[in-house]
This record gives structure tokens, sequence and C-alpha cells, in this order.
């Protein structure tokens, strides 16, 4: 599985960024589908993720960004996306997608990661 990050960029605190990571694979759908961040000076951390088709949907968010940040998946794109709102200082960081096989219990497959920076 190839997988690349896409939408970082420079925002304001406050605003918006919708981040997608399409995904070549044809088995998308058996594929629970993660984003990961990583700060400066700071461990990877998990941030949302999304179940694999047959796992009805279900999402994980970090506490830090709950009610703020939506997982979603396109299977007919191949395409997982996380939309940002109200962004904050503390989300800077490069943003990275991962892949996991329905049937395995890590992210085997990694993309390139993308920029955010939230500035004041």
């Amino acid at each position: 599985v190839q997988l690349q990050a896409y939408g970082g960029g420079s925002v304001q605190a406050g605003g918006s960024l919708r981040l997608s990571c399409p995904a070549s694979v044809r088995t998308f759908r058996r594929y629970a589908m993660g984003w990961f961040r990583q700060a400066p000076g700071k461990e990877r951390e998990s941030v949302a993720a999304i179940s694999w088709s047959g796992g009805g949907g279900s999402t994980y968010y970090v506490d830090s960004v709950k009610g703020r940040f939506t997982i979603s998946r396109d299977n007919a794109k191949n395409t997982v996306y996380l939309q940002m709102n109200s962004l904050k200082l503390e989300d800077t960081a490069v943003y990275y997608c991962a892949a996991k096989w329905y049937r395995s219990d890590e992210y085997g497959c990694w993309g390139q990661g993308t920029l955010v920076t939230v500035s004041s």
C-alpha cells in the first residue's frame, strides 16, 4: 500500500485544514486507517483512526482533538480524510496517515507526512 498525505500548510489559530490521504490499493475497504502526528521534539502520537469497512465505521480520537477533528473515509476514492477545525498552536506537527490490514494489530503501511503549522 502506498500512502501520501496532502493538505498541510500554514494557518492561523482557530482556522481549519483538511488533510487527505489516497491509498494505492484495491482492498482499501479492508484497511483500518489512522492519522498520526509528530511535533518537534515530541514522540509520534495517534490522532484519529477509523475502522475498516467491516468494522462499522467506528472512530477513535485522542482527547486533545475530540470535537475539533473528524476522520472519514471514502472507499470509492480509496481515501481517508482528516478535517481539522479550531486549530490550536499545539496542533503544529507533521501529520502522517497509516493503514492497518484488518487482521493485523499494527499499522504496517505509512505515508510521507504533511506539515501543519498553526500560528497565532
